[in-house]
């Protein structure tokens, strides 16, 4: 076994991402960010190794049917992401705790099969509106996209309890604060 991991889960525009890089910036707790592999194309800003593993539909299809996944999920049709497992092998051979930014599906999957050596933080939005209104403000997608993402949103909402526990996320400071109080508090344990 390795170190511990810690699963940061949200609906998009709860703030999940922001509050990672936070956590990890803090330098002192050890973590350590899984990257996750997806099978979309790279965006020109995006490095392979570095924002994503990069893979062909049928290069992460065979993975699959290898067992190399310690969860994955085909979010939209074709378009699959997931956690490799030497990706929690190569982070625990530096010594290091996982910390993952994850949907909520595979933050439970991963949670599943870590039930002790792993703490699954749900993000909250303040509200369902204010999280609309954080989706909407990106202007980052079309309209019908903005629409399958707050729906999605919606769903993955009501899986908020089978976490250990909700950071609601209204004032980034308090969020992180509140989530550096909870792994520290794992750490311990």
């Amino acid at each position: 076994m390795g170190g511990k991991l810690f699963i940061i889960s949200a609906p998009s525009g709860a703030g999940k991402t922001t509050l990672v890089n936070s956590l990890l910036d803090a330098g002192d707790l050890n973590l350590e960010f899984s990257i996750s592999a997806c099978s979309r194309q790279k965006r020109p800003s995006e490095i392979n190794g570095k924002d994503y593993y990069f893979l062909s539909v049928e290069e992460f299809r065979q993975k699959i049917q290898a067992n190399d996944f310690l969860e994955w999920e085909e979010v939209y049709e074709g378009s699959f992401y997931g956690t490799l497992r030497s990706e929690v092998a190569r982070i625990w051979a530096k010594g290091k705790h996982v910390i993952f930014d994850v949907d909520v599906i595979g933050g439970l999957n991963i949670k599943k099969q870590y039930p002790y050596d792993a703490l699954a933080i749900f993000v909250m939005p303040p509200s369902f509106e204010i999280l609309k209104e954080r989706l909407i403000g990106r202007s980052t997608e079309s309209d019908e996209d903005l629409k399958k993402r707050i729906e999605k949103a919606r769903t993955e909402l009501t899986y908020a309890d089978q976490f250990d526990v909700q950071v609601v996320n209204e004032y980034k400071e308090e969020a992180y604060l509140e989530a550096r109080r909870l792994i520290l508090n794992f750490l311990d344990q």
